[in-house]
């Protein structure tokens, strides 16, 4: 059973008076949406400078994957933050389905490198060829 989902979070910075403000898309892995509306504003507030006070969030929807019986590749970047410093890690993964590559992902760096999940920002995920 995969407890993390693929959520869509697009938010933008609260428009003032005429002007138009940029949407701002991004796809997190959570185990539910308020999960993923927090996890968002955590990335945005350090990339972007947009507060979760000064920011509206215009829709969060879960990715639906393909049912497939078939093992694919994936490649997970991340950066987490160790007990001296940040790291920047590739690792790849195989299962069915990409949410399932990030949950291994997770309970292997919860096991081996004693890192938090608060701790861990998930750069990318792509299935390798």
């Amino acid at each position: 059973m995969v407890w993390l989902k693929q959520y869509e979070v697009i938010g933008r910075k609260t428009p003032v008076g005429e002007e138009e403000s940029q949407l701002m898309s991004m796809k997190i892995f959570a185990p539910n949406k308020v999960v993923a509306k927090s996890r968002y504003w955590y990335n945005v507030r350090k990339m972007k400078k947009v507060k979760k006070t000064t920011g509206d969030i215009i829709s969060v929807k879960e990715v639906p994957e393909k049912k497939s019986s078939s093992i694919k590749n994936f490649g997970v970047w991340v950066k987490y933050k160790s007990r001296s410093d940040t790291v920047n890690m590739y690792k790849e993964y195989r299962d069915v389905t990409m949410a399932g590559a990030v949950e291994q992902f997770y309970m292997e760096m919860s096991g081996r490198h004693r890192a938090r999940w608060s701790a861990i920002t998930i750069l990318k995920v792509q299935r390798i060829a």
